[in-house]
C-alpha cells in the first residue's frame, strides 16, 4: 500500500528539528531509512531545494525554503506529485504559523512540536488519495515537477558510509537551488544606465569609424573593433568585461582625452562592484498570503 509514513521539519543551517510526526513502524528497512533522513537533514544546505533520495523500499522526499527543510519517507510506489504537495502544504502552514526571527531563535530540538498537529491531519489526509483528490487540484504541482523535476540523490552525493559519518562534497549536474538575487538598488540602476550610456558612445564612434574608414584608406580598422568591443563590453558586464573596456580605452588614447578615458574606466569599475556586491538570496514561494 502506497502511503506516507514519517514526516519532519528541521532548521537548514544546523539539522535542528523543529517537528515531526509519530510513527509506529517497526520494520527494520523503515527504521534504517529514517537514519538516512536523519543524516540528511544535517546537509541539506549543500543540496538543491527539492530532491528525492530512494533508500530500500522507501523514498525520502525534501524542500527546504527560506532557512527550513520539510522532509518525509513514503513507501516506494508513492507518486511524486502527492509527495511534493504533501511537503508542500507542510511548508505555506509552518512559514504562516511562524516568523524566521522565533526560528533561528530555536534552541532545543523539536521547540514546534504542536506543529506535529497539523503534520498527522496532513499525513492521514494524502493517505486517503480517493478523498484527497476532491480537495486539492494536483495540476499546478504536477507542471511545476515536470518543469522543474527533484534532483535524485545517491550515496555518492551524501557520502552514505556507516551512516553518513564521512563527508563528501556533492557535485550537481541537475537542478540548481532555488534563488534569485538581492533587488536591484540604486546605485545598482545608476551603474546601468551609466553602462548602457558608455557602450551608446562606443557605438556611434564606432560607426564614424567605418565612415571614416570608407572615406579614407588610411585610416586604422583596428580603431572600430575597439570601438565595437568596448561597446560589447559595457553592455555584458564581468571582470572580464572590465578589463577589456580598460584595454579599448588604452588603445583608443589617440582619439579620446584623459577625461573621456577615465569617464569609461570608472563606469566599468563602478558597474563590476555593483554586481559583485549583488548576492543572492533565498526565493521566498509565492502563495498569496
Amino acid at each position: 500500500m502506497s502511503m506516507v509514513l514519517f514526516a519532519s521539519v528541521v532548521r537548514v543551517r544546523d539539522g535542528l528539528p523543529l517537528s515531526a510526526s509519530t510513527d509506529y513502524e517497526q520494520d527494520k528497512g523503515f527504521q534504517e531509512t529514517k537514519k538516512h533522513l536523519k543524516g540528511l537533514s544535517k546537509k541539506l544546505s549543500q543540496f538543491p531545494d527539492r530532491c528525492s533520495l530512494r533508500s530500500g523500499l522507501y523514498n525520502i522526499n525534501f524542500t527546504s525554503s527560506l532557512g527550513v527543510g520539510y522532509l518525509m519517507v513514503c513507501t516506494e510506489n508513492y507518486p511524486n506529485v502527492l509527495a511534493f504537495s504533501f511537503l508542500d502544504e507542510l511548508q505555506r502552514e509552518f512559514i504562516v504559523t511562524y516568523d524566521t526571527k522565533r526560528i533561528n531563535s530555536a534552541l532545543r530540538p523539536f521547540s514546534f512540536i504542536e506543529f506535529d498537529n497539523f503534520i498527522r491531519k496532513t499525513k492521514q489526509r494524502y493517505n486517503s488519495p480517493r478523498s484527497l483528490s476532491t480537495k486539492i487540484n494536483l495540476a499546478d504541482m504536477q507542471t511545476e515537477i515536470k518543469l522543474r523535476p527533484p534532483y535524485q540523490l545517491s550515496a555518492e552525493d551524501i557520502g552514505s558510509i556507516n551512516g553518513f559519518s564521512q563527508h563528501k562534497q556533492s557535485k550537481y549536474k541537475g537542478i540548481a537551488p532555488n534563488q534569485m538575487l538581492e533587488a536591484v538598488t540604486l546605485s545598482g540602476i545608476v551603474a546601468c544606465v551609466l553602462s548602457v550610456l558608455c557602450g551608446a558612445l562606443n557605438l556611434l564612434r564606432g560607426v564614424h569609424a567605418i565612415e571614416s574608414v570608407l572615406q579614407n584608406e588610411d585610416e586604422d580598422f583596428n580603431y572600430v573593433i575597439a570601438f565595437f568591443l568596448g561597446t560589447a563590453a559595457c553592455l555584458y558586464q564581468s571582470f572580464l568585461a572590465f578589463a577589456m573596456i580598460c584595454l579599448c580605452n588604452m588603445y583608443l588614447y589617440e582619439l579620446r582625452n584623459m577625461w573621456q578615458i577615465l569617464f569609461h574606466v570608472t563606469v566599468g569599475a563602478f558597474i563590476t562592484l555593483q554586481i559583485h556586491l549583488r548576492r543572492p538570496q533565498g526565493k521566498s514561494p509565492d502563495y498569496n498570503v
